[in-house]
């Protein structure tokens, strides 16, 4: 084969490729005279440089890009604490960096899916997705409404090729190829001498369905985001809670919810259970972990269990189990022994054993032994498992209530809960509290055993650790429209990148003709949308079960009838199997390609 022949069968192979594909043709040169260009250079007017941005905007590798971009920018609001999530936790992060802050302030951070730059990404790569995929869903919706192209004029130049002589008519052939690959889901239709047939239309599709699958994706985030609910609200055994705005202990919500969008139910929390790893590496870990509850939606109370990630549904809310800790029942009372105050006070846990902080605040109904009305503040310290006097420690030793053990120091005063200003219930502010003082003048602090009682200096009173220690469990109340939305898109997008990526769109086209000496040859060929080992393969099986319906014959051609068997012509038959050809003879004839209209080039 010459030079110029290899390049011309190259060309038309990389041409009839390109067709199999729907992705729009980027960076094509516009033609002269246009007004766009210039012999000197690029002159591109307002409309030019708005085509120019369109086109690179719409590209899928500018989609890409932004998508990187995208996962990059939630790094930050992976790592940095955010004001959506936990105010507590970003103040904390800017005391303990004052450096940073001020950065991150700038940067936005704090608030980095809220920011102008986390959302002009997220809108550039919506816009960018929508300009990519509307054109190519409108082309392949086009070509699902074609046939497929007519044979090339040389089936020998396509990768893959097989051909043999059959003694059976040529019409009879294109009939059983046309049956075949009917049968095999080929789409086929006759294209004059000629059989032509295309499969795979899924790979395309699945690649469609693949991006339109990820705008649906931010589709549900933008949507679950704008009209989100999320609260949370810690509950001791055998207290209530209703789904109104006033009984969470914090909300948020997206800037498009209405409150009056709540899910009307409540529920009572009858019991929690919390069972744990008693021995061995993982001692401690917790092995149960569910909250008993009694809720009601219309007036139907009902029994439920929820436990760590099977919420509570109700509605078009969901109850997550979130966390769970002690509340000591304390009494306190006055010099006169009058309970100004008997309840459980929940703890906060600082460790894994639940070892746990907090406060008791007396704010109303006690006096001084003066009469005089003051206010009563006990800070707490709470260990479920005491390891025992004089081992050094008052940290828990296990998360379960084997031994508890409770620390008080007393103070009085105002725990200027009336300044207007608003107070963490698990702190006191001593700014206008004075510490009691024991009978040595130091300060006031005892450890409690279960029923034990701390007594107040100069008749003001004592404080009992009662034997009852209740549990306490926190739940996050949520409503998120949008995720099932993404669940979808997520399975599509899965779908459709499994879809784009295992099938393999191809063309098959199978010619049957009469030879010169009245044997009808058929020729067999196929080509993928990429290279692949299965196209040869294919074409080798459709070759077998044609050649039942149109055998190969042994005759052979020769150059002169008369001539003795030594001086016979060399054999033109194809071999007797019907594995593909896809050697091409040395001294094959070039001719051109086919015009567009009767060859896919």
């Amino acid at each position: 084969m010459s030079k110029t022949d290899t390049t011309e069968n190259a060309a038309a192979d990389e041409a009839a490729g390109a067709a199999l594909s729907t992705a729009p043709r980027e960076d094509r040169e516009d033609p002269p005279g246009r007004g766009d260009t210039a012999p000197g250079g690029p002159v591109l007017g307002v409309v030019g440089w708005i085509r120019w941005f369109w086109r690179q905007l719409t590209s899928m590798r500018v989609a890409l890009i932004l998508l990187f971009m995208l996962s990059l920018g939630a790094v930050p609001g992976s790592l940095v604490p955010q004001n959506g999530a936990d105010e507590m936790k970003v103040q904390a992060f800017k005391d303990a960096h004052p450096a940073l802050t001020p950065l991150y302030e700038k940067l936005q951070f704090f608030d980095v899916y809220s920011s102008v730059w986390f959302s002009a990404i997220y809108l550039l790569l919506f816009v960018s997705l929508i300009g990519c995929i509307v054109p190519r869903t409108l082309q392949f919706v086009g070509q699902l409404r074609g046939r497929p192209p007519g044979a090339p004029r040389r089936l020998d130049r396509l990768p893959a090729y097989t051909t043999w002589r059959t003694g059976a008519e040529p019409e009879q052939a294109r009939e059983a190829a046309l049956a075949l690959l009917g049968k095999r889901r080929f789409r086929t239709h006759r294209a004059g001498d000629a059989v032509a047939a295309e499969k795979g239309y899924l790979r395309e599709a699945g690649n469609l369905v693949f991006h339109v699958a990820l705008i649906v994706m931010l589709v549900a985030f933008a949507w679950g985001q704008l009209l989100k609910s999320e609260g949370g609200k810690l509950i001791v055994e055998g207290d209530g809670f209703s789904n109104t705005l006033t009984q969470y202990d914090d909300f948020k919500s997206g800037s498009w919810f209405g409150t009056d969008e709540l899910e009307p139910f409540s529920f009572t929390l009858d019991s929690f259970t919390g069972t744990y790893e008693k021995s061995g590496p993982q001692r401690g870990t917790p092995r149960t972990f569910e909250a008993a509850v009694t809720y009601s939606r219309g007036g139907a109370d009902r029994k439920a269990v929820i436990r760590v990630n099977e919420p509570l549904k109700v509605g078009d809310s969901k109850v997550y189990l979130i966390a769970h800790g002690y509340a000591p029942v304390v009494t306190v009372r006055d010099g006169r022994g009058k309970a100004v105050f008997h309840g459980a006070v929940p703890l906060l846990p600082i460790d894994n054993n639940i070892t746990s902080t907090g406060a008791i605040k007396v704010m109303d109904g006690y006096r001084d032994k003066g009469g005089k009305k003051q206010q009563l503040g006990f800070q707490a310290f709470f260990v479920p498992t005491f390891a025992g006097a004089g081992q050094g420690t008052m940290f828990s030793q296990f998360p379960a209530l084997d031994f508890p053990v409770m620390a008080l120091t007393g103070f009085h005063g105002d725990l200027r809960v009336d300044s207007g200003l608003p107070q963490n219930v698990y702190q006191l502010d001593k700014s206008k509290m004075v510490q009691f003082k024991d009978a040595s003048g130091g300060k006031l602090a005892e450890r409690l055993l279960p029923g034990e009682t701390m007594k107040l200096p100069d008749g003001a009173g004592s404080i009992t650790f009662e034997k009852e220690t209740k549990e306490w469990a926190s739940f996050q109340v949520s409503q998120q429209p949008g995720n099932g939305l993404a669940l979808a898109g997520a399975i599509a997008a899965i779908a459709g990148l499994t879809g784009s990526l295992f099938i393999q769109r191809r063309r098959v086209w199978v010619r049957a003709v009469r030879g010169e000496d009245g044997v009808t040859v058929v020729e067999m060929a196929g080509l993928g949308r990429s290279e692949s080992a299965k196209l040869p393969e294919e074409l080798a099986d459709l070759a077998v079960a044609l050649t039942a319906q149109a055998p190969p014959t042994a005759e052979t051609p020769r150059a002169d009838p008369e001539a003795a068997p030594e001086t016979a012509a060399p054999e033109t038959a194809a071999p007797e199997t019907a594995a593909p050809d896809t050697t091409e003879p040395a001294d094959a004839p070039a001719e051109d390609p086919a015009p567009s209209g009767e060859a896919d080039k």
